[in-house]
């Protein structure tokens, strides 16, 4: 059991820095009239994106006005841009970003056309403008971004992951993740669209500490019944409320684009419900060889999984608390 605990530590422990962290940076072109762009750079400090990466402007461009200002953990470039013709055929660019530790989100937005969008990482860099965008590139990239959220969001995905050890049972697992979903996906609709607002970090440190809450109900006795355990779709949507704020907190700090705004939330959270069937799938199909080939190994593996769960989180809710 004690070489089992420290594998999944060590696993974790590799994606600690990315626990909660959806920062890649984002580039909007939208033309407002014949030839003239708003060009909108938002680059989040952490990643590198602010001081590593730039856009570079397509050939027959260039600036008229040009402002920059920070807001909260990221840095705002905006510019008037005016081009002698059309940008299909040429390339939107960033420089720098071979360099950093994110990727960028970009979104092209011609007069009377579809618009385009896409992601710069640094194997490619670049994005070619066409003449006619597909209509379903903006809901293929925001779902995408969601699933890697809860793949790479390593406290969303552990808190799922801790959900189905604590129940076990098929059908019911399923029943508490949708309850998990459906009150992320109001609190993220609620937020992203403005109707309220709350501060990241002590909401960062509230989500850690559910994780540790969920991995002590898994440790707890089956003969001492817990909330947890007889009413698990209630706990997973009262900490899918704050899981929510999370996932609309780091949304916000990308951006959406304007003109796509429900489609974009909407596809965000389909792919964040993807990912989350995608983990219980996988943690129930392991669960199930190891029941098959090792049935005495299930109890010492749940109680090694709770250990690390608990004690990843709680590395975390010191980490966010001090850094508030």
């Amino acid at each position: 059991m004690r070489w089992l605990l420290a594998l999944l530590l060590a696993v974790l422990a590799s994606g600690a820095a990315r626990a909660d962290d959806l920062r890649p940076g984002y580039l909007d072109w939208t033309e407002r009239s014949p030839g003239v762009w708003a060009v909108t750079w938002k680059a989040p400090l952490l990643g590198g994106l602010a001081t590593r990466a730039k856009p570079l402007l397509p050939r027959g461009c260039a600036i008229e006005e040009t402002a920059r200002r920070l807001a909260g953990p990221a840095l705002i470039e905006t510019a008037r841009v005016r081009c002698a013709a059309p940008l299909a055929g040429r390339a939107i660019e960033l420089e720098g970003i071979e360099s950093s530790f994110s990727d960028a989100l970009v979104r092209v937005a011609p007069l009377g056309h579809p618009v385009q969008a896409g992601r710069l990482t640094a194997d490619a860099p670049r994005l070619l403008v066409v003449a006619k965008a597909a209509r379903g590139e903006v809901a293929r990239t925001y779902f995408v971004l969601g699933v890697e959220h809860i793949l790479l969001g390593f406290d969303h995905l552990l808190f799922v992951i801790g959900l189905v050890l604590l129940i076990r049972r098929g059908r019911q697992v399923v029943t508490t993740v949708t309850m998990f979903t459906l009150a992320h996906s109001l609190t993220l609709a609620l937020l992203t669209l403005g109707w309220f607002a709350v501060a990241r970090r002590p909401l960062e440190v509230c989500i850690a500490l559910s994780i540790i809450f969920l991995a002590r109900e898994i440790l707890r006795p089956e003969s001492q019944p817990s909330l947890a355990r007889r009413l698990p779709g209630v706990v997973a949507f009262v900490f899918g409320l704050l899981h929510g704020l999370g996932f609309a907190a780091a949304l916000a700090e990308i951006g959406l684009p304007k003109g796509e705004l429900p489609l974009a939330l909407l596809t965000f959270n389909l792919g964040v419900e993807a990912g989350q069937l995608a983990v219980v799938a996988a943690t129930f199909a392991v669960l199930a060889a190891i029941a098959r080939w090792r049935p005495p190994a299930i109890g010492p593996l749940r109680h090694a999984g709770a250990y690390a769960i608990g004690i990843m989180a709680t590395f975390w809710m010191f980490e966010r608390a001090l850094s508030a």
